[in-house]
């Protein structure tokens, strides 16, 4: 008998440009359909009305505040319009494609909204256009900065000022916010050199000090603000652990190599600029994708945590940035370190911030993707005591806080590591204070 096995898998055409762009928006899609499902129309339409008028810094869970569906279509909603910029904008799938569509969806489930984001993304618009530059240059550091849209929400919050005025206020600092970030996104990159994967976090908390410093010296203040929604385990892990294996299932039918590539992926250290579209293929990083997305669920769920808006929101980083750095080689080690803290420490994992921290703590993964366990274990319990703390500076208008700690630790962690590991830097550089 000659030929090849009809059973055999056979190397597929490379997938088009827009084919890809049509998958990814597949995700958003499922949950605007589930959102339907889950909740009336006109429920539906007074919770997003809700979601739109509602104080959203951290914590206020959508789904608690709107329902499940205004949650889901409010985060559908506003993911398809980020696929549909970067398309139409003419670029390639890339991991920062992926990366940016998923946490757009993630944080739309606690924090940003249909409304509150587009200030900030005007003001990149704005940097690009002062530049001369095109605007796809800083298209994904204008998505991943909508992390501070809680800020326009709360300017438009401020009662003693009409409506107008709060209306100009909010649009103003929203594009001031937009026009600072690319230039302080690149600058803090330098100090934490890549080993915190959510750079623009750090950016922002630092933007979220000073502006939260400026509204509490003209008497504004942020009051602390914890909506997290409960009992929903079983829905939610249904919805998530189908869509995921979903994903691992379709990723073996685009190509015959994607196990063989995925090792690749397992492979690489993960530091900041890992693009595994780019280098592995689109197949692969769909497998890591949803690897990373049922091992991060089944965790929370070990743990006794909750399935709600928010840690959703950060299983959606997870899988997003699979794309861009993460695998579970270089999470588990993280995340280690954060259930060791639940347990010595004076709070527990089960905590709504500790939850988060247990799955946003993962900026730190090229950590242990480089030094090893140890060092991931070692970042991600100091890390655990950095994410409950830092916040208070900036009164939870940074939907990334994970992002601030997670650079704070890196830049203090890896010299350290660094030094311990070549026993003559400190002989070659002659630096002492």
């Amino acid at each position: 008998m000659t030929g090849q096995p009809s059973f055999r898998f056979r190397n597929y055409r490379p997938l088009s440009r827009r084919t890809k762009f049509q998958i990814l928006a597949l995700v958003p899609i499922y949950f605007i359909v589930a959102g339907f499902c889950l909740q009336p129309f006109d429920e539906i339409w007074r919770g997003i009305i809700t979601i739109v008028q509602e104080p959203d810094f951290l914590i206020t869970d959508y789904i608690a505040i709107g329902g499940i569906g205004a949650a889901f279509i409010n985060a559908g909603v506003l993911t398809l319009l980020s696929i549909a910029i970067v398309y139409f904008l003419g670029m390639d799938m890339s991991g920062h494609t992926i990366t940016s569509s998923f946490l757009m969806f993630g944080f739309s489930l606690f924090g940003k909204n249909i409304l509150n984001i587009w200030a900030i993304m005007m003001g990149i618009c704005l940097y690009s256009y002062y530049h001369k530059t095109s605007i796809t240059r800083y298209i994904y550091v204008g998505f991943y900065g909508t992390c501070l849209s809680p800020v326009i929400t709360q300017i438009m919050q401020i009662g003693n000022l009409p409506l107008a005025v709060r209306l100009v206020l909010s649009i103003i600092v929203g594009m001031s916010i937009g026009f600072v970030l690319p230039p302080l996104s690149t600058h803090t990159h330098y100090a934490h050199m890549g080993y915190s994967l959510y750079n623009v976090g750090f950016a922002c908390g630092i933007i979220a000090t000073i502006i939260v410093s400026i509204m509490k010296s003209y008497g504004i203040r942020i009051e602390e603000r914890l909506i997290w929604s409960t009992g929903q385990n079983l829905l939610f892990s249904r919805l998530l652990i189908a869509l995921f294996f979903g994903m691992i299932v379709f990723s073996f039918f685009l190509s015959n190599q994607v196990w063989k590539r995925y090792v690749e992926i397992f492979q690489s250290y993960g530091i900041s600029g890992t693009d595994y579209v780019k280098t592995e293929g689109f197949a692969p990083t769909l497998l890591n994708m949803g690897i990373n997305g049922i091992v991060s669920t089944l965790i929370i769920l070990i743990v006794g945590g909750d399935l709600n808006g928010p840690t959703i929101g950060g299983i959606f980083t997870i899988v997003g940035f699979s794309a861009t750095g993460k695998h579970t080689r270089n999470i588990l080690p993280i995340m280690i370190g954060v259930i060791i803290g639940g347990y010595t420490k004076r709070w527990s994992i089960t905590d709504p911030s500790a939850q988060l921290a247990l799955l946003l703590s993962t900026t730190l993964a090229p950590i242990a993707g480089e030094f090893g366990v140890g060092a991931g274990i070692l970042a991600g319990f100091l890390h655990s005591s950095a994410a409950l703390n830092v916040g208070i500076v900036y009164g939870g208008l940074n939907l990334y806080n994970n992002g601030f700690a997670g650079g704070l630790i890196a830049t203090f962690l890896v010299p350290v590591l660094k030094s311990i590991r070549d026993r003559k830097a400190h002989a070659k550089t002659h630096i002492s204070l």
